[in-house]
């Protein structure tokens, strides 16, 4: 008969597996670590209808806009931020390309040269400063997102490199640190083999991850206490889910050509959205990485949503010109995006960890590099810090900055709470002490 950290191994080896007290720290490093800090970074395009966007009050007394709406039943678990500005985002005497520069500036805090070539320039975004020092604890040092697909060259906006617009992850100042789009090769990257040969194998026979557990992980269910045996159960369901959703959303025909053979990219932006940040879920609950940034869409997206009835362009109406018709879409756009960060927040509560939830050891920033997308203001942004933060961050506030402070301020702050050591990110001046 097997012995339990025989069945563990096993299982551990083929798959991540969350931390549950049954476990102990074999083959689990989310046990090992004692629950650990995560760390994420989600981008929204665009800007935001400030009218609906901005809470009104103070402090705990705030109160909510129509667009934070959705977020209410989590309104002690995220605070929102004011003040925040991003000073590099600006011109500064580089003229137009405002969308560029936001999300280039977004995680780094640093003007972006100004070039279509190859001398592009920045600087290291928050996310890889993490990733240099605390990466090597995890399978994967740090997890990059998108909907849009990969650019590294080319002119995209105003003379700028297409890589400043679709990338906020950049590993050095001449080095964007690519997000993949794809879920299958997201979950492949999570949770496969790491051989190509054997996961390609696996997909062509329309084999489940699972079918290489399933025995040994019944057989470990058993001499589980009923509490981690749900939470097993739950977990494995959440693979296979995904899985199922990857798989219906690429519609398999291996005798298609491989030029013609479809890419695993959802048709619906509402379910690509939800698979990615359930895969960044998942990801943080099995420890396999500590660091995320997940861009929902490039600044200067024109995406139209005709799932709510706007079949103009995003970008287009951001440049409102006060048009009330206008501003509406954009509030409508705006609460759609809140709508998938309560659900993925929502996620994060709902998953145990020891005595809190996965939300509760976590740090999850949501914002813009844009406040107002009609004047290309890149002051007082829209800003959401949600998560616990281990015990570190007191959520639930509205958090009132001075006026003028760097973004970047909040950045140095979440390193030190990540206990990983940087005197400076981009234009910060210091940390906050107020989060």
């Amino acid at each position: 008969m097997q012995s339990r950290r025989t069945l563990l191994k096993g299982v551990a080896t083929t798959l991540a597996l969350p931390s549950m007290s049954s476990l102990g720290a074999v083959g689990n490093a989310a046990a090992a670590a004692a629950h650990p800090t995560r760390l994420g970074f989600i981008y929204v395009p665009n800007g935001v209808n400030l009218q609906h966007w901005l809470p009104s009050g103070s402090g705990r007394n705030y109160q909510l806009s129509n667009t934070l709406k959705p977020l209410a039943a989590l309104r002690d678990d995220f605070s929102v931020m004011r003040h925040l500005d991003h000073d590099k985002a600006w011109a500064n005497g580089d003229g137009a390309g405002d969308h560029a520069r936001a999300n280039a500036t977004f995680l780094t805090g640093v003007q972006a040269r100004k070039t279509s070539g190859a001398d592009i320039q920045l600087g290291v975004s928050v996310d890889q400063l993490a990733a240099k020092q605390i990466g090597h604890r995890t399978r994967v040092p740090s997890l990059e997102l998108s909907t849009d697909p990969s650019r590294s060259s080319g002119n995209c906006d105003s003379g700028y490199s297409c890589a400043y617009q679709y990338n906020i992850s950049w590993h050095d100042e001449n080095t964007p640190a690519p997000a993949e789009r794809d879920p299958r090769l997201v979950f492949e990257k999570l949770f496969g083999s790491g051989n190509r040969i054997e996961d390609a194998r696996r997909r062509h026979y329309r084999q489940s991850i699972l079918d290489f557990v399933k025995d040994d992980a019944k057989r470990l269910q058993k001499r589980m206490g009923a509490t981690d045996r749900s939470k097993m159960e739950e977990y494995l369901s959440a693979v296979r889910d995904i899985e199922t959703r990857i798989e219906l959303a690429e519609n398999f025909d291996f005798e298609a050509p491989e030029d013609k053979r479809p890419t695993g990219i959802p048709q619906s932006f509402q379910e690509h959205i939800a698979i990615q940040f359930e895969l960044m879920a998942l990801a943080f609950e099995t420890d396999t990485t500590r660091i995320a940034s997940f861009m929902l869409a490039h600044d200067g997206s024109n995406r139209a949503f005709p799932e709510l009835g706007i079949n103009s362009g995003h970008h287009e109406l951001s440049h409102h010109r006060k048009n009330e018709d206008h501003l509406i879409k954009i509030a409508q756009i705006d609460l759609f995006y809140t709508q998938q960060l309560a659900k993925f927040l929502q996620r994060l509560k709902d998953t145990k960890e020891g005595e809190g939830s996965l939300l509760d050891h976590s740090m999850i920033v949501y914002g813009s590099g844009i406040a107002d997308g009609d004047r290309h203001s890149h002051n007082d942004l829209p800003v959401i810090l949600a998560g616990g933060g281990n015990g570190q961050l007191n959520p639930g506030r509205l958090i009132e900055n001075s006026e003028g402070t760097p973004m970047t301020n909040l950045y140095l702050s979440l390193l030190d709470k990540m206990g990983v050591g940087a005197e400076r990110i981009g234009d910060s001046t210091g940390k906050l002490s107020n989060i």
